[in-house]
């Protein structure tokens, strides 16, 4: 049974899930989902096998790994990883990924590990998202768990922190289930994918007298997903556009735009790669150190992984030299794939009216270049 201190937050567990997908297969949105993953099937065959499914495993295996796997087919050229051989079937981990799609970055990881013999993970799900009991119940029945977004007073965020840490620590040392996690809160804007502190501090709350061995027991393996052409690209640079001029807050329907944008945008080609898991003997070498310190170390240590780990696309180096006026990677792209890049950059034009062209551009490039400069500024610290 699970511990009832995490009702609020947990996914479903399979006693729930007969319920939920008679839910999801009566939901006027059921049409247009089962159209979607399924356009050769009768909808009425569909909705009746998903009211078939008893368990999560039934549910994952039977929709969720064909969404994925429609996404991958319709949107991307070639769909690879590496590192499998740093993980093992038989444990536990806690993935922490940078994060470059609200949905795709954990969903797609998924059909990594289902492909390489592995079980799926849970997935942090951010409350603004949990909308609508469809999204509910597909999130919840697909192992998802809600993570309060920053708000409110400083200690309910504090009591919300310690609880997702004390949940994903249940997860993976008491269920011996793998959780995934986002490295940062919110996706990467900018192509600079950095670990947040918070997020270390966050893992150690739920293990506060010991602070290596509150990491060292989660089992940490970063992952690094890179995609050629940036979900939400030009999304992105509107938004750090207008981020310029003050607070940004959010238009009505815009994480669902992002959401639709991401599933539906050609990728080309992705990657994800699983690095070496964090270990004992490289934790404890921070011992020392103050919390604030040790975070700040163990934060550095998965930006190391991540970043040098960060497969680079023709459309990185093209981006870098037009950015610093030069040819310095000219010999790892093509005129052709140049002249590619310079059309999707140039769908900013439509901004021209009310935006300055030269800064957008400026930032457009920004978010396919840095990763350039992350990777060898990151290998080089290695």
């Amino acid at each position: 049974m699970e511990n009832n201190k995490f009702e609020e937050i947990r996914p479903y567990m399979d006693d729930e899930i007969s319920a939920a997908m008679d839910r999801i297969a009566g939901s006027t949105s059921f049409p247009l989902l089962a159209s979607y993953v399924f356009p050769d099937r009768n909808i009425d065959e569909v909705r009746s096998e998903v009211r078939s499914y008893k368990t999560i495993h039934d549910f994952q295996m039977g929709i969720m790994y064909w969404a994925n796997r429609k996404i991958i087919k319709d949107s991307t050229a070639s769909f690879t990883c590496g590192g499998m051989e740093n993980i093992s079937p038989s444990s536990s981990h806690l993935y922490v990924s940078n994060h470059r799609d609200i949905m795709l970055d954990a969903a797609l990881f998924q059909n990594v590990l289902v492909d390489n013999g592995h079980d799926t993970t849970e997935i942090t799900f951010g409350a603004n998202l949990m909308q609508g009991q469809i999204v509910i119940d597909i999130g919840k029945s697909n192992k998802m768990f809600k993570v309060a977004r920053p708000g409110g007073s400083v200690r309910e965020f504090y009591k919300s922190s310690l609880l997702l840490s004390e949940y994903m620590r249940h997860v993976i040392t008491e269920k011996h289930q793998s959780v995934w996690i986002a490295q940062r809160n919110g996706r990467t804007k900018d192509g600079k994918d950095r670990t947040d502190q918070g997020i270390i501090k966050m893992l150690c709350m739920s293990h506060s007298d010991d602070k290596v061995k509150a990491i060292a027991d989660l089992n940490i393996v970063p992952v690094s997903v890179s995609y050629e052409w940036e979900s939400c690209d030009i999304l992105k640079t509107v938004e750090l556009y207008e981020r310029q001029f003050g607070p940004y807050i959010k238009k009505p329907g815009e994480d669902l735009n992002s959401i639709l944008t991401g599933i539906t945008q050609y990728k080309g080609n992705v990657h994800f790669e699983v690095c070496k898991p964090l270990c004992f003997d490289e934790l404890n070498k921070f011992s020392d150190l103050t919390s604030v310190d040790f975070h700040k170390a163990v934060a550095n240590l998965l930006d190391q992984r991540i970043c040098s780990s960060y497969h680079l696309y023709p459309n990185n180096y093209i981006a870098h030299d037009i950015l610093y006026a030069n040819k310095k990677y000219s010999a790892m792209y093509s005129s052709e794939e140049k002249d590619a890049f310079m059309h999707r950059m140039n769908k900013l034009q439509k901004y021209e009216v009310e935006c300055d062209m030269d800064k957008l551009y400026e930032i457009f490039l920004g978010i396919y270049a840095n990763p350039v400069d992350s990777k060898s500024q990151m290998s080089e610290v290695r």
